[in-house]
């Protein structure tokens, strides 16, 4: 299982970000109906969604925000990319976790990859420029996605290109390029691509929890952030 050998292999996991996603300046964040913020804001205005994220980071004296992981959010009301919920039950279940951060902080590979796709997801609401990285521990292929990259170093990329390492390959991306969203990183973890080249849902049904949840491990098993 996935989950086990990402366990054995923890210590040696660099960051994927160049900050401390363990000290005084990171909180948690719940886009849930649980924080009444963002259950009562309208989300469509992109700038206004950024200036919520400041004004919750603000509240908790933090300035970047982290979480995400198997929440059940409200947020994904703001963009049909994830489902009018009148016919079918929409996608709300996250499946990565968010680092919400200034744009132009530098990506980083948190052990050595090839780039295996890439694609500018740019509907309203989606991952914006994506990048998908290939690993391999003990003879084990898995995937790692980041999505609401800049455009600028993430042109600069190519399919089967070598990464160290620590070698930082994007940046975070400012709105409306990255997908129309505040700043922030998503990253995800997959077991199998199923064939998908430069995207992989993000975002389950919620009724679909379990498949979900053992095709994407818990990316804190390389981030390692107590705030998750």
């Amino acid at each position: 299982m996935l989950s086990t050998l990402l366990q054995r292999h923890q210590a040696s996991f660099g960051p994927v970000l160049p900050v401390d996603l363990n000290g005084p300046a990171v909180t948690r964040l719940d886009f849930t109906a649980n924080t009444p913020q963002v259950a009562s804001a309208d989300l469509r205005d992109t700038a206004a969604f950024d200036d919520l994220v400041n004004k919750m980071l603000a509240e908790k004296n933090a300035s970047i925000g982290i979480g995400g992981y198997l929440e059940n959010r409200v947020i994904y009301r703001r963009s049909a990319h994830f489902g009018p919920g009148a016919v079918e039950e929409p996608r709300s279940l996250h499946l990565g976790v968010d680092v919400w951060l200034p744009a132009g902080t530098p990506v980083l590979a948190p052990l050595p990859a090839v780039v295996h796709s890439l694609a500018d997801n740019d509907n309203f609401g989606d991952y914006g420029p994506t990048v998908v990285l290939q690993h391999e521990l003990e003879g084990t292929v898995f995937y790692s996605l980041y999505g609401h990259l800049s455009r600028q170093e993430w042109r600069a990329l190519r399919v089967g290109q070598v990464l160290e390492k620590g070698e930082a390959f994007a940046t975070v991306g400012p709105f409306p390029e990255n997908g129309d969203w505040p700043a922030h990183l998503h990253f995800q973890l997959m077991a199998d691509m199923q064939g998908r080249v430069g995207d992989f849902p993000g975002v389950a049904r919620p009724s679909e929890r379990e498949t979900w949840a053992a095709l994407c491990p818990n990316p804190n098993l390389v981030l390692r952030s107590r705030y998750i």
